[in-house]
């Protein structure tokens, strides 16, 4: 069982949330996390992180960092509640979630949300310094469709007296994947209504997600 946030009255004055991934590419499902967290949690904004080089995905396909980062800019226009950050995409190399949260507190943003998934949740124990990044921010675990949510009791078992860094928001459950978008790109299908409309644009000018336009994560 799962603890559930209920909206706050008022945003929190300077409270924000942080959404890391590898965006490839940024989609509706993103947007809505990032909207339920902001809601839920009072934030006053959320920023993007695109990934330059996501350490979990050695050796997999990624679209070149420079054109998740102009898709997220893009995607996020139109809500001036969400902005972007090119701390990873401009530090180059893989991107670690402690080495992110120390550049953003040196650079004023104290105890943010990390806004994550159930199932980036499961694999927080074997990130780089778990027990740092509960020092550094609080994380904000959104479901994820076909895996369980952890509770306050697996993060208290784990990380004895952290159990309060971890709020487990209700949703949103929106079934739509980066890897849905990238297959229907690769042939032609329309990605409307999967993506924001600047961002299927892009995709189509850029010709992005056909067999050229992708290089090695490793």
């Amino acid at each position: 069982m799962t603890e559930a946030v209920a909206p706050p009255a008022d945003v929190v004055p300077g409270s924000v949330g942080l959404l890391g991934g590898t965006f490839d590419p940024v989609h509706h499902g993103h947007l809505a996390i990032a909207e339920e967290a902001r809601e839920s949690l009072g934030l006053e904004r959320v920023i993007f992180v695109p990934a330059a080089t996501p350490p979990h995905k050695p050796g997999q396909p990624v679209t070149d960092a420079a054109d998740r980062l102009a898709m997220v800019r893009l995607a996020v226009a139109g809500n001036p509640a969400f902005d972007v950050s090119a701390v990873e995409v401009q530090r180059g190399g893989r991107s670690y979630t402690v080495d992110t949260l120390v550049a953003l507190r040196d650079a004023g943003i104290v105890d943010p949300w990390f806004i994550l998934s159930a199932e980036a949740f499961r694999e927080f124990p074997a990130w780089r310094q778990p027990e740092r990044v509960l020092d550094l921010a609080r994380l904000a675990v959104v479901p994820r469709a076909g895996f369980e949510t952890p509770d306050r009791g697996w993060v208290e078992s784990r990380y004895p007296g952290r159990g309060d860094r971890a709020r487990f928001l209700p949703g949103p459950l929106l079934p739509i994947s980066g890897s849905v978008v990238r297959r229907r790109a690769a042939v032609g299908r329309s990605v409307r209504y999967l993506v924001p409309d600047a961002v299927a644009a892009y995709i189509a000018d850029h010709r992005l997600y056909q067999p050229a336009s992708r290089t090695d994560a490793t």
